[in-house]
Formats: structure tokens, C-alpha cells, sequence
């Protein structure tokens, strides 16, 4: 084993480790003065990214919080409390929650820096965690994102807020058209510039953060006895009455929605390569995020339950944060305005969900394992990823317009829910496999290493992520959320992550076979700086060719290195290229 530089194309010195199983390069970013160790098969650093440097520690903060804080949190106590049976169990829950997303963004900060030059969070940590079979979890990760980058119910949430805004009556074409119309617009106002469109992301995120921290200060008001509510603690007192009629289904269900609201936790890890000195502003900035968006959540639901009663809560058709304020200012105006913060803080997570998505699939196109790569990974015209916010925004209207309401819309947006929980889990072991392979290859350890308490804690909470939506409500199998089967929507998520290995199977393993050719990796250089694998064709009695004249990560050998190579020997079954 040994390190073979090989400076190539200006940029950078790009070395490689070669062991008898994997093969490792190492390449710095100019993000950063760590080098980026991967496997050879994983899509090449960008050591200039096209996408600029516009990311700091306030975008870090921001991305996070931005896709965390939606509506759930105005919306989700109730059915929470319900779930749980009583305010202090419900409060624990969100205690809960946040150490679960804890621990999870332990898992992600150590990824980030054994990988401070990529972006594309899970993309980046999955194919280096599982880099055999080659190609496998690339294509398999890659069709599932790309089949579920939707954002239809957060479109079609802030529709029906627009309509409860302007106090218009609504039907469900209009409601549609109006969803149509805000993502659209969500879509253009990140279209044409990265910096500015983060800027506005990071306003909308700052209204979020200023609304919650309104909630929360008046909460306290309230509980201190300085308004017109006659008893704010009547609620506090035995507080975890009524735990014990709590179903197993409905606790499980208040959990997960709970660890729903958390989701968002991970967002700024999609633009790692866009931060300058990545893992020391991740390692500080991310946690604050998570944690102040768990200290809003929790005192915005003491809040709640300081001026609401329990059975308001359970018996109300609107947000649990419009009785807060109709009981504490007692005016429709103070409800029209929450409605406008309702708005601003949805609007506010679609952007943060698109800039997110966005790297994510652009990196997923940058591995080569879609067609189109091009389409995937340039930023012309504009420096912005378009085709990546092409494809969320067609998908989105697709997914906004096709599925009537009701159950067929609910069960939609369940259905990529548990697919995320199977993946989420994989990353969590990933991380083990990723410390043995970089040990194994005698690898230099990074600046960051989360402690094992912590990364065994995140594999259970997975684990009960992934089991307990299987657990039947009281009420029989077709008494869950749905009219149908309670669990459909787990079934055919696993159902298809396993589609997406057939096609795995068959595009790398068969069509070769019968066609023969073996597929390799090349580097895609564009005019805008944009790098990307690009896998090729190469007829079986010409690999032994390729393989002399490239080196592992596809860029062309130097003519003296070419013609060194010696003692070439290709199995059949390293012919197959996995």
C-alpha cells in the first residue's frame, strides 16, 4: 500500500491509496485545508465549487432551522398530546426528539469531516460507507431521491394558510392552483442567484426564529399571571395524568411526529463543499441550531398549554397556536397575524427544502449513476443548480395536481417517510464501516469523532424508527391515519428501495453481461468548473486497455505512467466493473 501523487488539470495533487479491496484518493477542496480521503468510485472532488462560497456559520444556522421550523410546530402538539395521553408525557416526547436528532447529527458531523469538500450529506456518506458493490447504493439512493424530491404537502399546507389568510373559502382545484402558484414562485426566487437566494432564505429563517421566540417569551408571560388567563398552571399540575390510557399506536405515532418536526436538523450538510473551513463551523454552528430549535419547540408547547385546556386542544379544528392566541389577546387580529407568521415560516421551509434537495440530487448526478449528467450537475446560467430545481418543481406540480384528496394525498406523502427512516439507519452502521475501512487503510484520523454512546444511541432510535410504524392501532389494521391498511405506506416504500435494486441489477449486471461491455468511470470537466463521473461503455476486450491508460477515479494517465503499467491481469470478475 503506498500513496502515488498524481497532479492533474492544475487543481490539486490528487493521491491514491491502493489496498487489495478499495481503492482511495486523496484530494483537498479549496473550502478547505483538510484533504477529502474517499474511494475511488465516489464522485471527484470539486476543488473549486461552482456554486460559490456564499455559506457561513448565519446560512448554516438558518438551513437548519428553516427546514425544521414549518408548520409542524403550530400544528403537531395536538395530535401529539393526543398520542400521549397527557402534558407531561407530550412534553417528554420532545425532550425526546431532540436527543434522538442529536445523536443523529453526531452521525453527520463526523461524516463531514472525513468528507469537508462534498456535499450532498447522505449521497457522499452512504457511497463511502458502502462502496461494494460498486455502483449499488449510488443507483439505489439516487432513483429513491429522485422519485421522492417532491414538496407537495408543504405546497399545498401553505395554500390552505393563504386561503385561512385572506378568509376566502377554498376548493380543491383552487387550493391546488394556489399550491401550484407558491412553489413556482419558491422555484424562481432561487433560480437565478446562489448568494441572494440564500440571503432571502436566511430573512424568511430570522421571522421564524422571531415568531417562536414571541411565542415562547408570552408563554412565560402568561404562566407568570400577567394576563387575563385565570389559571396558566392548572394544566401543570399532575402532569402526566392520563399516560396510562395512552394506546402503544398512539404513543409511537406522537413519537414519530415529534421526530418529524426534527427533520430539518441535517439540511446545511447538503452544501458542506459551499463553507469555508467546513468542519469547524459545522462542528459548532449545527449543534446550536438543533438546539435552539428544541428549546422553542418545548416552551412554545408550554405556552400552548398554559392558556389552552386539554380538551380545547383535543376538540379544536385549528392549530393549537391560533387558540393560544385568540386566549391571550383575545382578538381575530392577533390570529390574522399569526396566519402571516403561518405563511412566512412555510414559505421560508419550501426554500429551505429546495436549496437543500438541490445538492443533494446534483451530487447524486455527479456520481454518474443517472443518465444526463450534464443535466444533473451544471449551474449555467446562473451559478444555480436548475436542473435539480427543474425536475423538484415538475415532480411537485405532478404530485400536487395527480392525487385526489384524502387518503390517496395522505398516503402520498407517508409514502417517502419510511424510505428516509431505512436510509437514516444504514448511515448511522455506515459510520462504523466508514472508521474500519479508513483504519484499515491506515487513513489519518479527522478532527472530529463522535462518541460511541452517542452513535450506538442514534442505531437504536433508527432501528425504533423503522419498527415501530409496524405496530397495529388498538383499533384494528385499518384503523390508523388511512382508511386502508395502517401500514401500506411502510411495505411499499421498502417495496420501492427494492424496484430501485432491480434496476440496479439489471442496468450494471445484466445488460452488460448480454451486451458485452463492462462499465468504467471517466471525470466530466464543464465550462462552468463543474466535475462528474460519467460511466461508459467499454467493449470486455478492450478493458484491459482502459484500465493501463486511467486510474481509478477515470482521469487519463500521464504517457510515463501509462507505459509502466505492467503485468495488467483482469478478472472475470472485475470485468463486471463492481
Amino acid at each position: 500500500m503506498g500513496f502515488i501523487t498524481n497532479p492533474k488539470d492544475g487543481q490539486s495533487d490528487d493521491s491514491s491509496i491502493n489496498s487489495s479491496e478499495l481503492q482511495y484518493t486523496a484530494q483537498a477542496g479549496a473550502n478547505s485545508s483538510l484533504p477529502t480521503y474517499q474511494e475511488a468510485s465516489g464522485a471527484p472532488i470539486e476543488v473549486n465549487s461552482p456554486l460559490g462560497y456564499s455559506v457561513g456559520w448565519v446560512t448554516v444556522i438558518f438551513l437548519n432551522l428553516s427546514k425544521m421550523i414549518g408548520t409542524g410546530v403550530f400544528s403537531t402538539p395536538a395530535a401529539v398530546f393526543k398520542g400521549a395521553g397527557s402534558v407531561g408525557l407530550a412534553l417528554f416526547y420532545w425532550v425526546i426528539g431532540f436527543f434522538m436528532a442529536g445523536s443523529s447529527l453526531a452521525v453527520y458531523l463526523e461524516f463531514s469531516s472525513y468528507f469537508p469538500s462534498r456535499s450532498g450529506s447522505e449521497v457522499v456518506y452512504l457511497e463511502q460507507s458502502y462502496p461494494r458493490p460498486k455502483y449499488f447504493f449510488p443507483t439505489v439512493f439516487a432513483m429513491q431521491s429522485v422519485l421522492f424530491s417532491f414538496s407537495s404537502s408543504n405546497a399545498i399546507v401553505l395554500a390552505q394558510y393563504l386561503f385561512r389568510l385572506a378568509e376566502a373559502e377554498s376548493t380543491p382545484w383552487k387550493l391546488k392552483g394556489v399550491a401550484v402558484a407558491s412553489y413556482t414562485v419558491a422555484v424562481l426566487v432561487l433560480a437565478f442567484n446562489t448568494k441572494w437566494s440564500l440571503r432571502v432564505s436566511n430573512a424568511i429563517g430570522f421571522v421564524k426564529l422571531v415568531t417562536l421566540i414571541f411565542i415562547a417569551i408570552t408563554g412565560l408571560v402568561v404562566l407568570g399571571g400577567k394576563t387575563s388567563i385565570k389559571d396558566p398552571k392548572a394544566n401543570f399540575r399532575n402532569a402526566f395524568e392520563g399516560s396510562h390510557q395512552a394506546s402503544v399506536y398512539g404513543a409511537t405515532n406522537a413519537l414519530v411526529k415529534v421526530a418529524f418536526s426534527y427533520a430539518g436538523f441535517e439540511n446545511a450538510f447538503n452544501v458542506v463543499n459551499e463553507v469555508k473551513n467546513p468542519v469547524k463551523t459545522l462542528r459548532w454552528s449545527a449543534p446550536i441550531s438543533l438546539l435552539l430549535v428544541a428549546t422553542l419547540y418545548i416552551l412554545a408547547n408550554i405556552a400552548y398549554f398554559s392558556a389552552v385546556t386539554k380538551d380545547e386542544i383535543l376538540n379544536s379544528k385549528v392549530v393549537a397556536a391560533s387558540i393560544f392566541f385568540q386566549k391571550v389577546f383575545g382578538t381575530s387580529g392577533a390570529s390574522r397575524a399569526l396566519n402571516i407568521l403561518i405563511c412566512l415560516s412555510a414559505f421560508g421551509n419550501l426554500l429551505a427544502v429546495l436549496i437543500g434537495q438541490s445538492r443533494l440530487l446534483r451530487e447524486c448526478g455527479r456520481q454518474g449513476v443517472l443518465p444526463w449528467t450534464r443535466f444533473w450537475t451544471s449551474t449555467r446560467p446562473f451559478g444555480t443548480p436548475l436542473g435539480p430545481y427543474a425536475l423538484k418543481w415538475a415532480l411537485t406540480i405532478i404530485m400536487i395536481l395527480a392525487p385526489p384528496a384524502g387518503d390517496a394525498f395522505n398516503f402520498v406523502v407517508d409514502l417517502g417517510v419510511y424510505p428516509v427512516n431505512a436510509f437514516a439507519f444504514l448511515l448511522a452502521i455506515g459510520l462504523l464501516l466508514t472508521r474500519r475501512h479508513r483504519t484499515k487503510n491506515n487513513i489519518p484520523p479527522s478532527d472530529y469523532r463522535a462518541w460511541d454512546v452517542v452513535v450506538g444511541f442514534s442505531i437504536l432510535s433508527n432501528v425504533y424508527m423503522l419498527v415501530a410504524p409496524w405496530y397495529p392501532p388498538a383499533t384494528g389494521a385499518n384503523g390508523g391515519d388511512v382508511s386502508f391498511w395502517y401500514a401500506t405506506y411502510c411495505a411499499v416504500g421498502l417495496g420501492i428501495i427494492g424496484l430501485c435494486g432491480v434496476y440496479y441489477y439489471v442496468w450494471i449486471k445484466v445488460l452488460p453481461r448480454y451486451g458485452g461491455y463492462v462499465y468504467r468511470q471517466t471525470i466530466l470537466n464543464m465550462d462552468d468548473g463543474a466535475t462528474a463521473h460519467q460511466l461508459v461503455k467499454v467493449p470486455k476486450d478492450q478493458v484491459a486497455k482502459w484500465d493501463a491508460e486511467h486510474d481509478a477515479t477515470g482521469r487519463e494517465k500521464e504517457p510515463e505512467a501509462i507505459s509502466s503499467a505492467v503485468d495488467i491481469k483482469v478478472s472475470t470478475k472485475h470485468e463486471i466493473g463492481v
